[in-house]
């Protein structure tokens, strides 16, 4: 494939790059348009009315003190700068493949020469009575994270349902405000798809131990209070809240893609290139992308600012006239109180995993090995294992359980360059 038939003839008209949505994949894409060189028309349609901003510090420390946590991604001069047309408040509502346009809400109709969706995800509601009662949140936005931050000063017994990342994050800031703090998991563990057992169990340990309390394999059947929230209703009893934070999940905002025809399947089904293998038109990023990546078994979609951030990257150069592959190694983190819990790689239920524990007790490491390959490294408290696992797995030079035994990543890597150096 040319760098020409990849490109966008940036001289045959005024159309350009439409961006569908403001977050860091949509940002990631008109910055890079811009950094590699196209000088073309980039227009970004974003649906919120804040410039676009990191959601992670939302669950956490932006709870505690919004004005002294910076989310803007970058100030608004970049976009003026860079000539990037950044709308904010015009929400997306069709997409017309055909003639190549999207309409807003408002009316207006912006033509494309290609057009990019980054349209992220939306929670998933909970599906139970008195999810609407006031004291009852979700987080997925700037303004959520304004509410739930404001309802925190006062509360004193908080409800977290979902220890996911999010959850998790969450209670430690409210445990941080002086709250008791129960986390309700519908499943046997914590973190059960993302987190090999033995550091959940680690994990789970240091939250408990810190005064949150955790309730697994436990379902929320109700929330109940006369008008504001007072009580969660669950198969094990009653729990006291005056707060309740919800976090089970996500679902892609895929639906423009859907209503116009393109291929869609939890996400919008995009190829290598993170094309729509529908029409090659269209590119999906971030959050509602459902692509193929050599570490994943099938199609995977991905909800973790590197990938959001990386694909916007891919996709900004090949509009530009560079293509390749989307190949970038997955990589979490997520930061809750004291814990630092970060993630390399992608592993799978039939994985074999090995734990190691560091020279502090704090820190442990799980490797995941596939047909006695490491595919992906889990890591509490060790930033350092973290890093060397992204070099290795990076640089696709294989390690097997023999390479590692009795040892850490960070040794290996520093004898195999001694090696290189030798020879």
């Amino acid at each position: 494939m040319t760098e020409r038939s990849e490109g966008i003839d940036q001289h045959s008209g005024a159309r350009g790059v439409i961006v569908v949505g403001g977050g860091q994949a949509g940002f990631s894409v008109a910055s890079t348009l811009r950094g590699a060189g196209y000088t073309g028309p980039v227009t970004v349609l974003a649906g919120e009315r804040h410039l676009p901003y990191q959601r992670p510090p939302l669950s956490k420390k932006f709870l505690t003190d919004p004005d002294g946590t910076r989310v803007e991604l970058v100030p608004e001069s970049f976009y003026r700068e860079r000539d990037i047309d950044l709308r904010l408040g015009h929400k997306v509502v069709a997409v017309d493949t055909a003639v190549r346009a999207v309409t807003t809400r408002t009316g207006l109709r912006f033509a494309y020469d290609h057009l990019v969706l980054a349209t992220g995800a939306r929670n998933r509601p909970l599906p139970v009575p008195g999810a609407e009662l006031d004291g009852v949140h979700s987080l997925r936005s700037f303004d959520d994270a304004l509410r739930i931050g404001a309802a925190l000063a006062a509360a004193r017994d908080v409800v977290v349902v979902g220890g996911g990342f999010i959850g998790l994050e969450l209670a430690q800031a409210a445990a941080a405000r002086g709250a008791r703090v129960t986390v309700v998991e519908l499943a046997d563990r914590l973190l059960g798809r993302a987190l090999s057992p033995h550091l959940e169990a680690h994990l789970r340990e240091r939250h408990e131990s810190g005064g949150v309390h955790v309730l697994t394999g436990t379902a929320v059947s109700a929330i109940e209070g006369a008008g504001r929230v007072r009580e969660v209703v669950t198969d094990r009893g009653r729990l006291p809240a005056d707060l309740v934070v919800y976090g089970i999940g996500a679902v892609p905002r895929d639906e423009l893609a859907r209503d116009a025809g393109l291929a869609v399947d939890d996400g919008v089904v995009v190829d290598e290139l993170l094309r729509s293998v529908t029409d090659p038109r269209v590119s999906a990023v971030g959050d509602c992308a459902r692509h193929p990546h050599p570490g994943a078994v099938g199609l995977v979609r991905l909800e973790c600012v590197q990938n959001a951030t990386d694909q916007g990257m891919t996709v900004g150069r090949r509009l530009a006239g560079a293509p390749v592959r989307y190949t970038s190694l997955p990589w979490f983190w997520s930061d809750q109180g004291d814990i630092k819990l970060q993630i390399a790689g992608l592993r799978t239920g039939t994985d074999e995993v090995h734990v190691l524990s560091g020279e502090s007790p704090e820190r442990l490491a799980a490797y995941a090995f596939r047909d006695d390959r490491l595919v992906a490294v889990e890591t509490l408290n060790w930033p350092a294992e973290h890093l060397a696992a992204r070099r290795l797995l990076e640089r696709g030079g294989p390690v097997s359980p023999a390479d590692l035994a009795g040892s850490t990543l960070g040794v290996l890597a520093r004898a195999r360059r001694a090696a290189a150096v030798r020879s």
